[in-house]
């Protein structure tokens, strides 16, 4: 039998940190513990060490409602996220409850103990660890850290050059001087060719369609003026709500007015190429928001293009040759190395199985309660964080909720809480919502199931999350406790 908590958090990323930090605010007697399968706190700010790393949105939303972002720094680079995440663990001493090297294989409910048993292998040393937890909460994110999505090239073999993926990014990578080519559109593309040119000879950008790009300020003017005459909290309070409300109010429009909305965020991509741009390159053939909107700080991706440092690309790839990619129009690009920013492989639970009484439970079988509890499984919760927000947005409304019902549960009496679907609500398509971007698609054989209506629906939706998960009753006819 293993030691036995009150809650196990797997994953001591931005998500479960944050769950942690919630815990120790909130319910500083229980017995917490995080399963962490790297060797030290961070998750993805750990993991992906490209050059240029950094979120992808502001750091006023992308951190901390209970910890202000120190800095006028709109967007942050991967390191001092992952130095963030670190502080608020130490702060709330959550480091010392992390057990790390250790990879989760499967959970097993028993309804007989009221409690989840934990089998994890140290991968290390092989040796395997047992938990019990009367919570578990999951907070692993939704890929593979193991290996991103590599597509097969053809004509790969003949390449003499290097291929590198962004998520195992060679630290002794040499690209100084080198032609370097960019295969991708998305966030991780658009963040890696800007920052190649400081040591590359050139960087081509190829894409097979355009994304959407937005730029920021690389520093919040106004919060930095606000800075020398306010409390730097009530700063981060109005500076969090501001771009809250900006990012959701350019969701809604892309919503409501796709072709208006794709005229002026295309007008605006025109702005910042200047004259003489070949706008095919930044006419994406998708409305917004089909896809993740890109952002970029001081619009520092077509100044690299402007200063020509970066070139251009959208087309197919015909073949690899021995010194390049040869395009469907023709067209050689020469390489010595190309980065192969194609995107991520879904996981879910980081490939644990999860068993209940002895029954595995597909989480592709569930949807999600509220957004947060799985269909089904007692004391059981799922981090996912938004799709068209930063992650960590939905993080602390989660951990907000896992609180709130733990404070009801202990009230009461309770011991179990199991999100049952009454209604027959299950829905076509899964929780991610309406994006179309491929690992999307890819990802629908794992993800949870989308839900007809509350509380099974999953809109991606702040405001209306913030009401339900911390306004909200605990209570109803779908949550059983007892």
């Amino acid at each position: 039998m293993g030691e036995r908590f009150d809650v196990v958090i797997i994953g001591a990323g931005l998500a479960g940190i944050g769950m942690a930090c919630h815990l120790a605010r909130e319910h500083p007697g229980k017995r917490v513990a995080l399963i962490e399968r790297r060797q030290r706190l961070g998750g993805t700010w750990d993991l992906f060490k490209f050059p240029g790393i950094r979120s992808d949105s502001d750091v006023f939303s992308f951190g901390y409602a209970f910890r202000p972002w120190q800095s006028p720094t709109m967007m942050a680079d991967g390191e001092s996220i992952r130095q963030y995440i670190q502080d608020a663990a130490r702060e709330y001493s959550v480091e010392e409850k992390i057990h790390c090297g250790l990879r989760v294989q499967r959970a097993e409910w028993s309804s007989a103990d009221g409690a989840w048993t934990l089998h994890a292998l140290h991968e290390a040393t092989g040796e395997l660890q047992v938990f019990e937890a009367r919570y578990l909460v999951s907070c692993t994110g939704y890929y593979d850290y193991d290996a991103g999505y590599q597509p097969s090239f053809p004509g790969q073999e003949h390449f003499t050059g290097t291929i590198v993926h962004p998520q195992h990014w060679p630290s002794d990578l040499n690209y100084a001087g080198k032609n370097v080519v960019v295969v991708g559109s998305g966030a991780t593309a658009v963040t890696i060719v800007p920052a190649m040119t400081d040591k590359a000879a050139h960087v081509t950008m190829l894409q097979r369609s355009p994304s959407y790009i937005i730029s920021l300020p690389g520093v919040d003017p106004i919060s930095k003026l606000l800075g020398h005459v306010l409390p730097k909290a009530v700063v981060h309070r109005m500076s969090r709500r501001v771009m809250i409300g900006i990012q959701r109010g350019l969701y809604i429009a892309c919503r409501r007015w796709p072709k208006g909305m794709r005229r002026l965020l295309v007008a605006q991509m025109r702005q910042y190429a200047g004259k003489g741009m070949d706008m095919r390159h930044f006419t994406p053939a998708y409305m917004p928001w089909d896809e993740r909107v890109c952002v970029v700080p001081d619009a520092d991706l077509f100044k690299a293009i402007k200063a020509g440092k970066v070139s251009m690309a959208t087309d197919r790839i015909d073949t690899f040759t021995p010194t390049g990619i040869r395009l469907a129009s023709g067209q050689e690009l020469p390489a010595d190395i190309v980065v192969s920013a194609t995107g991520l492989t879904i996981q879910v639970l980081g490939g644990m199985q999860v068993r209940v009484d002895g029954v595995l439970q597909p989480l592709r079988d569930r949807m999600l309660y509220k957004a947060v509890l799985v269909q089904d499984m007692p004391n059981f919760a799922c981090v996912i964080g938004y799709a068209n927000a930063p992650w960590t947005l939905k993080a602390d409304l989660a951990a907000a909720y896992v609180c709130r019902l733990l404070t009801h549960m202990d009230t009461h009496g309770a011991v179990v809480a199991t999100p049952r679907d009454l209604d027959g609500a299950a829905a076509e398509g899964n929780v991610l919502g309406q994006l179309t971007a491929g690992y999307v698609r890819r990802g629908d054989a794992v993800m949870p199931r989308q839900g007809r209506a509350y509380p099974w629906a999953v809109e991606h939706h702040y405001g209306r999350d913030r009401r339900m998960l911390v306004a909200g009753p605990i209570a109803d006819r779908w949550l059983e406790i007892r």
